[in-house]
């Protein structure tokens, strides 16, 4: 047999459309409910179906299969399987089964066939299933609806790659081409196994055979491609549906959000109201993360328009979701307010709210909204302490955050996770405390993460501890030696102590390795664009003269201030000329050059960066806030800056 893609493309679909008659059928065995939409007369022509069919009804299942011992039509039958496939019970299925097979007619009636098949299969007996379609398999009455059935028991039992086989093989098995439901079935195992060529091949049935499918399989393949990031043929497959329903149009809004592609995502969203398909807020609770990832905040206040104009009360879910939008966009102030206006709260509502106070820098605010939270009677968890203990990182609360740790042990007993420990190796080792940092290390009772380690080796970077650094790198690269991170860490520790030698030796092994250190990278949001550069990039951008007025009114103004780059934190192998141009092209340096431009006079400028802010460009930044009168936010992977009349909101601890 030919590879399962080519063979999709090549099967012959040329067929009498009409003669596909089965998908009705297949639609109504998947249906939580089965219709029961028989006439009265039939009803009293058969007394004991009726009385059957009640018993299936009311899930009496004993009585029911007593009843069906002296019945020999298969409705009853149907009925009662579909009871036991509702309450999964293998039980009372396997006794109609063997009723079923003392009955020459029953046994060769396909709707039985297919509903044992999914009974077995959602009682997680793909054995019986595979052995019950393997006996029936050379029979006439293997109908497309018994395929279908048994390629649903292959994915709902974690097999989908045989799930393609049984559609490949019900398609040598008949002459007229496949229903629309077996296709979506086919669809649905391509993303499950990720086999983007074979959809394709299902997709070509779907074209050769000039016949509309039904919007199942519409949604279907587009899911299929959006999955395999096949963006350009789900945009595609989206535009040509002939029906597009509110799930269609989540599944895209979703696949864009999952990419970041926020202008698009947005557009979209645009082209939704314009259509007038309305949106639910599971819409907007797909959006919200996306511009919390860029920190799009303009985007994020536009989706919080759309709820307060909204009729409808905003979930919980979603509110969450604005909470933990504006926190991570720097604006926790409107985050507190959403917070505290919500009816009910979960405890995602308090750990996001304290995470965007930690993020923030705001430890004071955090710690009296643990107290509220306490007091409300709101049992913290795991996340909590993370949000708690990272704050007192950042802040510099060592004691408090040593003493939060033993209380989050004792007091509340949650057991601390490789999170908690990493965050305490890192208050210790940020405030210079490196060997209680070690004893914490030595004391984890399961093996240290690379988080851990990252932490131990950032704070020996910050101390210049080389000895124990070096430790802390060995550990990481055993655990993480593609994460170009860590050898970019040890190699600035080796800078700061002068150790050129090293440095050089760690930018051999880089190469050696293959690990490229990631480009620093910033980007900004302007009306509704995002706007991003590249350290040392930008060269258009840079060499247009308004750039090069307002730099130059810049320099002058920081120069008079008393600045001058820290060449310290760039190369070393080049001349000094070189090193402050290195420095000056950084990419946060040139978002911010870029907001300066483009907003107007009192508008915060708000950045968001890919690393660590260097300590150089930290120092710039809040010399450029106190010549300019702006506030800078500017989120780097750690947290947020706020910059605003030369002082940053870090307290120069970070």
């Amino acid at each position: 047999m030919p590879p399962l893609g080519t063979f999709l493309k090549n099967h012959h679909t040329n067929c009498v459309s009409s003669q596909v008659a089965h998908v009705a059928t297949l639609q109504a065995y998947l249906s939580p409910l089965r219709s029961q939409s028989l006439t009265h007369s039939r009803f009293l022509r058969d007394p004991f179906r009726q009385h059957t069919t009640h018993l299936s009804k009311s899930a009496n299942l004993d009585e029911a299969v007593v009843t069906l011992s002296s019945l020999s039509s298969p409705e009853p039958y149907t009925d009662a399987l579909h009871a036991c496939i509702s309450a999964k019970s293998l039980h009372h299925g396997q006794k109609i089964h063997s009723l079923i097979l003392s009955n020459p007619k029953l046994r060769r009636d396909p709707k039985l066939l297919t509903k044992l098949i999914t009974l077995f299969s959602v009682c997680r007996r793909l054995d019986l299933a595979r052995k019950l379609f393997h006996e029936a398999k050379d029979s006439t009455f293997l109908t497309e609806e018994v395929w279908a059935a048994m390629a649903i028991a292959f994915s709902r039992n974690g097999s989908p790659r045989e799930a393609l086989v049984a559609y490949v093989e019900m398609l040598c098995s008949f002459v007229t081409p496949p229903g629309d439901f077996s296709i979506s079935v086919a669809l649905k195992a391509c993303v499950e196994v990720k086999d983007l060529r074979f959809g394709r091949g299902v997709h070509a049935q779907i074209v050769k055979r000039r016949r509309k499918v039904d919007q199942v399989v519409e949604n279907a393949l587009l899911r299929l491609y959006m999955e395999r990031g096949s963006l350009e043929d789900a945009r595609k497959v989206f535009d040509g549906m002939s029906e597009r329903n509110i799930v269609t149009w989540n599944s895209l809004v979703s696949v864009l959000s999952k990419k970041v592609r926020v202008h698009e995502m947005f557009n979209l969203f645009r082209k939704m109201q314009e259509e007038r398909i309305g949106f639910s807020w599971a819409t907007l609770t797909t959006i919200l993360p996306a511009c919390s990832r860029v920190a799009a905040l303009l985007t994020g206040k536009e989706i919080h328009a759309q709820v307060v104009k909204s009729s409808e009360r905003p979930d919980v879910p979603l509110l969450n979701s604005l909470v933990d939008m504006y926190g991570k966009c720097g604006e926790v102030v409107y985050a507190r307010r959403i917070f505290d206006g919500m009816l009910n709260k979960d405890l995602t509502s308090w750990n996001i709210m304290l995470n965007s106070y930690a993020i923030n820098g705001d430890i004071e605010e955090e710690i009296k909204l643990f107290d509220t939270m306490i007091e409300s009677g709101v049992a913290p968890d795991g996340i909590t302490f993370v949000a708690l203990l990272s704050g007192c990182s950042d802040t510099g609360l060592t004691e408090y955050g040593v003493s939060l740790f033993e209380r989050m042990k004792g007091e509340f007993r949650v057991s601390p996770a490789l999170e908690h420990y990493a965050c305490l190796v890192d208050i210790l080792g940020r405030a210079g405390r490196i060997q209680e940092a070690v004893k914490v290390i030595e004391s984890i009772p399961f093996k240290p993460s690379g988080s851990v380690w990252g932490s131990l080796l950032n704070s020996c970077r910050l101390h210049g501890n080389v000895s124990v650094g070096e430790i802390a790198a060995k550990e990481l690269f055993v655990l993480e030696p593609h994460n170009p991170g860590n050898y970019v860490m040890v190699s600035n520790l080796y800078a700061d102590a002068k150790m050129w030698d090293k440095v050089d030796k760690i930018r051999e092994v880089m190469k050696q390795r293959g690990i490229k250190k990631e480009a620093g990278c910033s980007w900004v949001q302007v009306k509704d664009k995002i706007q991003i550069f590249v350290a040392g990039g930008g060269n258009e951008f840079r060499n247009s003269d308004e750039y090069k007025k307002v730099w130059s009114e810049l320099q002058e103004a920081i120069e008079k201030s008393g600045y001058a780059p820290d060449t310290s934190v760039g190369i070393h192998d080049v001349d000094e000329a070189t090193k402050v141009n290195w420095v000056c092209g950084h990419s946060e340096r040139l978002a911010t050059s870029y907001s300066l431009i483009h907003t107007g006079e009192g508008v915060p400028i708000r950045v968001t960066k890919n690393l660590r802010v260097c300590a150089d460009c930290h120092e710039w930044m809040k010399i450029v806030s106190q010549v300019t009168g702006r506030v800078i936010v500017l989120r780097d992977t750690k947290r947020f800056h706020h910059f605003a009349d030369g002082v940053c909101s870090c307290k120069d601890y970070w």
